[in-house]
């Protein structure tokens, strides 16, 4: 079963980019300069951003549902993110190198099972769930830090 990967889309943020620390901090978000690669994952692009970049760190509403698997954590962005990358039938680089939770949901956003995985055994991993007719959706968690990754969804 083929799935596509894509980023966030960066319209919700870019007004906060490049905005002085004092406009972000009421709002509880910290800008970052990045000191290492791997580390800072961004959301829009599904790659870890390269050392010296400026990243946003803020929490984000990833799965907005009616039902108690409503869910939102820090994520970071960014700063120079223009547009959302994707990803067909691959794995993005912020998705390898590092275990993934994935959580899988039907249509009403109600979770119907998880998994681990890491690297090829994930892409497998994601094709299996799919397999499923149940499985609407999949999103995959940052396996340590708990945090939204990115959505996983069937190409059609």
């Amino acid at each position: 079963m083929s799935f596509v990967i894509t980023g966030l889309s960066p319209r919700p943020f870019q007004h906060l980019f490049g905005l002085p620390d004092d406009l972000l901090d009421p709002q509880n978000i910290v800008r970052r300069t990045v000191h290492a690669k791997p580390g800072f994952p961004c959301r829009i692009t599904l790659e870890d951003a390269e050392p010296g970049e400026t990243v946003l760190l803020l929490n984000y509403e990833s799965h907005s549902v009616p039902t108690p698997y409503a869910s939102r954590y820090a994520i970071y962005v960014r700063e120079s993110a223009t547009q959302a990358s994707t990803f067909r039938g691959e794995l993005p680089p912020v998705l390898t190198h590092r275990p993934i939770a994935l959580r899988l949901f039907d249509v009403n956003g109600m979770l119907v099972g998880a998994d681990l995985g890491l690297n090829a055994d994930l892409k497998a991993k994601i094709e299996q769930a799919f397999a499923r007719s149940d499985v609407s959706y999949i999103h995959a968690h940052n396996a340590k830090h708990g945090c939204f990754a990115a959505e996983v969804r069937r190409d059609l």
